[in-house]
């Protein structure tokens, strides 16, 4: 019954921007912290970011640093990536994924839930 449905990919020049949402359902929001991931055709999936409950604390791979921002609506139930300057490189599929923790791990394989993934394609 925990589902996390990430939204707002696109197709978008290099330079420009999106923003992701990532709403989710049957889980205590309060307890997560939240994290993005991506992968793009023929590599491993990788750590974008990750935000916590309290504070809330940010933490994000050096490749996006300075270029995305997550943030997160406690009332909507929704977890945000601001993505600005997109280059061709950061084109993936992004997910969002939730960890039953104030810890933030980049670690794929310690977060508990999953959404299905938005298409991000940035051209040249």
């Amino acid at each position: 019954q925990v589902q996390l449905v990430e939204s707002g990919g696109g197709l978008v020049q290099a330079g420009g921007s999106l923003r992701l949402s990532c709403a989710a359902s049957g889980l205590t929001f309060s307890r997560y912290s939240l994290g993005w991931f991506r992968q793009a055709p023929g590599k491993e999936r990788e750590f974008v970011g990750a935000i916590s409950w309290s504070g809330p604390t940010t933490y994000y791979t050096d490749s996006v640093k300075g270029r995305y921002t997550i943030s997160r609506d406690n009332a909507k139930n929704t977890v945000y990536l601001q993505m600005n300057s997109l280059k061709p490189e950061d084109t993936a599929v992004y997910y969002c994924a939730a960890r039953e923790s104030r810890v933030l791990i980049a670690n794929p394989l310690t977060y508990d839930y999953w959404g299905q993934g938005t298409q991000v394609t940035v051209s040249s």
